[in-house]
């Protein structure tokens, strides 16, 4: 049986919009799999609570999934055939579980209950009921009071990308080749993506033919970079320091990914190694977000190599006088 999306998020049905966010944000960093390290029960729960999230943080969606359930994608052809079906109050003479919505509090998420009651007095005024069943979800009737079928949906489509660390920064673009013929779709990868995150192209999916085209999903791989590690939004990096700059202070160069790729870090007289500094806002877009994360640079003394004549002459100096007299 098909798991409420209520259930997979943890949250009751009358949770309010940012309830149902914040459990969302507890369980995909819980299942991510940078956390997870690769466990397939843990990616599952992930792709679980990513369609939960997907259905029930857009309000027209969850309105739908209160009413439908698992048959919310449906939700327009069921409308138009209870409209055809005799309006609001059922298709026909026929009762959705006593009034409650699919999904309601007694458990019939997704299975329609059919209330016949005493509303017939003959069965033959059933009519052909494979005719209802056929065009509620676009199976073949073949009655001639039947109601036209509707066309089906699509398929969705699943892609796997991979990116670079700058490409996730700045974003970027890719060229899909899709079905038989080979035909392209580019697609945009907004600033700011994640690895293991998963963007989705609304119609973008299998062509219908006169139906609702499925979804395109776009599931996004973020290279390792050889000089910056990700954390979340920010940017970790090494800068190397010269002893001498370390110890009476300066001005030192900071790798970054935006701009001139160089920004200026004040370094105070006396730094120690390891010493970590943080330049707001220059680390990675936040994801269909305003603001950026920052980058923390890491403090990495360097000792000059080799040492020439002099600057060992003024190391033994040093030596000398952090000896003190003898």
């Amino acid at each position: 049986m098909t798991q409420d999306f209520y259930q997979i998020l943890g949250v009751p049905r009358n949770a309010s919009d940012k309830d149902i966010s914040s459990a969302y944000r507890k369980l995909a960093r819980q299942y991510h799999p940078d956390v997870t390290g690769g466990d397939r029960d843990a990616e599952a729960h992930f792709k679980e609570v990513n369609a939960a999230h997907d259905v029930l943080g857009d309000p027209d969606k969850r309105a739908a999934y209160n009413r439908w359930g698992d048959q919310w994608e449906h939700a327009e052809q069921l409308e138009e055939m209870q409209r055809q079906r005799g309006g609001t109050g059922g298709f026909g003479g026929f009762g959705f579980g006593g009034g409650q919505p699919f999904g309601g509090q007694h458990g019939n998420q997704g299975n329609i209950h059919f209330d016949f009651g005493e509303q017939f007095g003959d069965p033959s005024d059933l009519g052909d009921l494979g005719d209802l069943f056929g065009n509620l979800f676009g199976g073949r009737s073949g009655g001639p009071s039947a109601v036209p079928r509707q066309p089906a949906r699509g398929r969705d489509i699943e892609h796997d990308i991979t990116v670079s660390l700058r490409e996730a920064f700045h974003g970027t673009t890719r060229t899909l080749r899709r079905g038989a013929a080979g035909s392209r779709l580019e697609v945009t990868i907004p600033p700011g993506v994640g690895d293991g995150q998963r963007i989705k192209f609304t119609g973008k999916g299998e062509d219908a033919h006169g139906g609702q085209d499925g979804d395109l999903f776009i599931a996004v791989h973020v290279d390792d970079d050889p000089v910056f590690e990700r954390r979340g939004d920010d940017l970790h990096v090494p800068v190397d320091v010269s002893v001498t700059t370390a110890a009476l202070g300066g001005e030192v160069a900071v790798r970054s990914l935006g701009g001139s790729g160089r920004l200026a870090l004040r370094i105070p007289a006396g730094t120690q190694n390891g010493r970590v500094f943080r330049l707001a806002g220059q680390g990675m877009p936040r994801f269909k977000r305003d603001g950026s994360g920052d980058i923390l640079a890491e403090v990495r003394l360097r000792m000059p190599d080799p040492l020439t004549p002099e600057q060992t002459e003024l190391y033994r100096q040093l030596r000398d006088l952090e000896a003190g007299p003898e």
